[in-house]
C-alpha cells in the first residue's frame, strides 16, 4: 500500500469514517469482497426457501433435503482448501475471478435440475466455488488492509452475507406470489448467474496485495507447512472453532424456512416476514461483531457470540413460546451466529504467515465447514424420530461448545502487522 497515499486519505476524512479512510487499492478490494459475499450468500441462500417446495415436488424426504446441503458443504471444503492453494501459487485476484464465475455458473444450471440426483451433483459441483470464495477473499482483505481497520473492514465484508440472504428473501416472496411454485424455484436458482459479473469490476480495479507479491520473490510456499510442528496446532484449532460456527450456524438455516412452515405452520408470505427479522439481526450482528473484533479483540468477540448463540438456539427452537415471541426472538437468532463469522478472516489471516496464509485459511475454515457440513443432515435424519425443533436446538447449541473451545485456545493477534 502507499504509505503516502493513506496519509493524504486519514488527514482529508474524519477519525469515525474509517471506510473512507482506506486508500484505493483499499477500498477497491472491500467493494469486491463485499459484492462477491454479498452474492454467494444469496445464491447459496435460495436453496434453503425453495427447499420446502422440492420436498413436495420430488417427494425427498428430511433426510436426502439435509444430505443436499451437506453435500455441498462438504464439496465446499474441498474447494476452499483448493483455492487457498492456488491462491498462494498464482495470486489472490485471479483465483477470486475463478471461484466467482464457477459458484455463479453452477447456480444457474441447478435451475435446470430434474431430479434429486442431478440437483445432488450440480449442488456439489457449486460447492467448489463456494467453498473457494471464502478462503481467497479473506487472504485478499487481510493481506490489503492495514491492521488498524482489519478487522472492521473484513467483518463488514461478512455482513454481506446477510445482505445477498435478504435479497433472495425479497425473490422469494416475489416470484412465489406471482409464478407457479414449479417454474419460481427455477427462476430463483436462473438469477444465481448474476455475481458473474462482478469479474468485470475485479479485473479492472482489485490489485494483488503488496505483502504476498513482496513474499513471491522468496518463491512459493509449500502448503504442508500448515501441518509442520509450528503451525499444525493453530491450523486443528482453528479448524474446530470454523466447525462449530460452520455447523451451528447451518444446522439453523438450513431447516428454518422448513421448520417455520411444517412445525409452526405459517405461510409463505409470514415465513418471509419472520425470516425478514431474521435477516436483519444478521446485518447488525456482523456489523456489531466487526467493530468488537478491533475493540475487545478476536478471541473475546468469538466467545461472546457463541455463547450467546447457544442461548438462542435453545430458546427459539426447544422451547413452547409463541409465535409473537419467536418473531421477537428471530433478531437475536440472527444477530449472534452471523456476527461470529466476522472476526474469522482477520483472525485467520494473522495466525497464519503470508506464504501459506490462504492455503492455510482455506484449509482451517473449510475443514470446520466439512465437518460441520454434517449438521443439516444430521438434523434431517433425527427429526424423523423426534420434533425438528428438538433436533435443530441439539446440533445447533452443540456445535456452539465446539467454537468456544476451539477460541479458548487461540492466541489473541489484534494489531498483528503481516509481513512477507
Amino acid at each position: 500500500m502507499d504509505l503516502d497515499e493513506s496519509n493524504a486519505d486519514s488527514a482529508a476524512m474524519p477519525e469515525g469514517l474509517w471506510i473512507g479512510q482506506l486508500s484505493p487499492r483499499e477500498r477497491a478490494a472491500f467493494i469486491a469482497t463485499f459484492a462477491g459475499w454479498m452474492l454467494d450468500g444469496m445464491d447459496v441462500m435460495v436453496y434453503s426457501l425453495v427447499l420446502p417446495t422440492l420436498i413436495l415436488a420430488w417427494h425427498i424426504s428430511n433426510g436426502q433435503a439435509g444430505l443436499l446441503s451437506t453435500a455441498t458443504l462438504l464439496i465446499s471444503s474441498v474447494g476452499g482448501w483448493l483455492a487457498g492453494i492456488l491462491a498462494d501459487r498464482f495470486g489472490r485476484v485471479q483465483v477470486l475471478k475463478l471461484t466467482i464465475f464457477w459458484f455463479a455458473f453452477f447456480t444457474f444450471l441447478s435451475g435446470f435440475t430434474q431430479n434429486f440426483g442431478q440437483l445432488l451433483v450440480i449442488r456439489g459441483l457449486q460447492g467448489l466455488g463456494f467453498g473457494g470464495e471464502w478462503a481467497v477473499g479473506a487472504a485478499l482483505m487481510g493481506e490489503t488492509i492495514r491492521a488498524r481497520f482489519r478487522g472492521r473492514a473484513v467483518g463488514t465484508v461478512q455482513s454481506g452475507w446477510s445482505i445477498g440472504w435478504g435479497f433472495s428473501v425479497i425473490l422469494f416472496t416475489i416470484l412465489f406470489s406471482r409464478l407457479p411454485h414449479d417454474t419460481a424455484w427455477r427462476v430463483m436458482f436462473w438469477i444465481g448467474i448474476l455475481p458473474a459479473l462482478l469479474i468485470v469490476y475485479i479485473q479492472s480495479k482489485v490489485k494483488e496485495p503488496e505483502v504476498y507479491l513482496a513474499s513471491r520473490k522468496s518463491g512459493p510456499g509449500n502448503f504442508l507447512e500448515i501441518f509442520s510442528p509450528a503451525l499444525l496446532r493453530t491450523t486443528l484449532l482453528a479448524a474446530l472453532m470454523a466447525l462449530g460456527a460452520q455447523g451451528g450456524y447451518h444446522a439453523v438455516t438450513t431447516w428454518l424456512p422448513l421448520y417455520l412452515t411444517n412445525s409452526r405452520g405459517l405461510t409463505t408470505l409470514n415465513t418471509g416476514g419472520y425470516l425478514c427479522v431474521v435477516i436483519c439481526g444478521a446485518l447488525f450482528g456482523y456489523l456489531t461483531a466487526a467493530h468488537l473484533t478491533d475493540a475487545i479483540g478476536r478471541k473475546r468477540t468469538l466467545i461472546l457470540f457463541a455463547a450467546c448463540s447457544f442461548l438462542t438456539i435453545i430458546a427459539y427452537t426447544a422451547f413452547p413460546i409463541s409465535n409473537h415471541l419467536m418473531l421477537a426472538l428471530g433478531f437475536p437468532l440472527g444477530f449472534f451466529p452471523s456476527g461470529s463469522f466476522s472476526p474469522m478472516g482477520a483472525y485467520f489471516s494473522e495466525l497464519f504467515p503470508t506464504q501459506v496464509r490462504a492455503s492455510g485459511s482455506g484449509f482451517a475454515y473449510n475443514l470446520g465447514r466439512g465437518v460441520g457440513a454434517l449438521f443439516p443432515a444430521l438434523v434431517g435424519y433425527v427429526s424423523v424420530h423426534t420434533s425438528l425443533g428438538t433436533a435443530i436446538a441439539f446440533f445447533g447449541s452443540g456445535a456452539y461448545l465446539i467454537m468456544i473451545a476451539g477460541a479458548l485456545l487461540l492466541p489473541e493477534t489484534r494489531g498483528r502487522q503481516l509481513q512477507a
